[in-house]
């Protein structure tokens, strides 16, 4: 049957091949999958659009919408599905051209967005960092998650442009923390009972894993830490998660795609978002 249906577990092996395309580009969603798609439909939909050759496309539809080798044709298929629902999500991400020409045909039925980051760079690295590592970086341990958080929470407000924890949500927000923490996914240089630099893995398959969340503390800024500090993360990364290591930047933060290319990352491709 051509067209958009909600995809089935007979259907993960087409996905797992759909996003084997761009291990990086589809990190966030080929983390989920280790799931399988009943577990992630606990939280989210996931959608495909098929042709007379099986699945062309996919679109994970949760907290996130994220576009997955969307073409023309899938992008209008998935959009006008995606205006008689409504838009539960509270952002879109993914790579530019999808996320672009998604928003393009939604803007009207589900606008405003509070902001269009239509150009974010995807950089990745998969060699050794080309700086020397900050050996004080090292993977948080629960008994710091009261410190940690106060500055995940100031990272992610200063990115995003509203608290995580608006709304009734400091508890939920906090046992995310707690999962990356305990996940080993959460790294850290906590001096003093103050968080010094820290970032985390938010997602990871077996091939690539994503970095978010850098934070250098506002009055250490400008004193060099942040590219030793991401080539621990870097190390770190590859010896515990995956051998890829990728994360996106917003294309006018300079200062941050300097250190990232210092440290040895390289440009992939380029996502965009689109925040409510």
């Amino acid at each position: 049957m051509n067209g958009v249906r909600q995809l089935m577990p007979d259907d993960l092996p087409a996905l797992r091949s759909l996003v084997s395309r761009d291990p990086v580009a589809h990190c966030f969603v080929s983390s989920r999958l280790s799931l399988g798609i009943e577990r992630i439909r606990m939280g989210a939909d996931l959608w495909g659009y098929f042709t007379d050759q099986g699945l062309e496309s996919a679109l994970y539809l949760g907290a996130n919408l994220v576009p997955v080798e969307t073409t023309p044709a899938s992008r209008a298929a998935f959009a006008d599905r995606l205006r008689r629902m409504g838009r539960r999500c509270s952002s879109m991400v993914g790579c530019a051209e999808d996320v672009l020409d998604l928003w393009r045909q939604l803007e009207a039925s589900w606008g405003p967005a509070r902001e269009v980051r239509a150009r974010q760079l995807l950089m990745v690295i998969d060699s050794e960092p080309a700086v020397a590592p900050d050996p004080l970086v090292t993977v948080t341990q629960i008994s710091d998650l009261d410190t940690l958080v106060p500055a995940c929470v100031d990272m992610f407000t200063s990115e995003v442009g509203i608290s995580p924890v608006n709304g009734g949500m400091a508890t939920s927000y906090r046992s995310r923390i707690l999962e990356l923490v305990a996940s080993g996914c959460s790294y850290s240089r906590i001096e003093n009972g103050e968080v010094i630099f820290k970032a985390e893995i938010g997602a990871a398959s077996g091939v690539a894993c994503q970095v978010q969340g850098v934070w250098v503390n506002p009055t250490l800024r400008g004193r060099g830490l942040s590219k030793p500090g991401m080539a621990a993360v870097v190390l770190l990364a590859q010896q515990r998660v995956a051998p890829v290591v990728s994360l996106y930047v917003n294309d006018y933060n300079t200062l941050a795609r300097k250190c990232y290319l210092s440290v040895g990352f390289r440009e992939h491709g380029e996502f965009a978002t689109v925040l409510f």
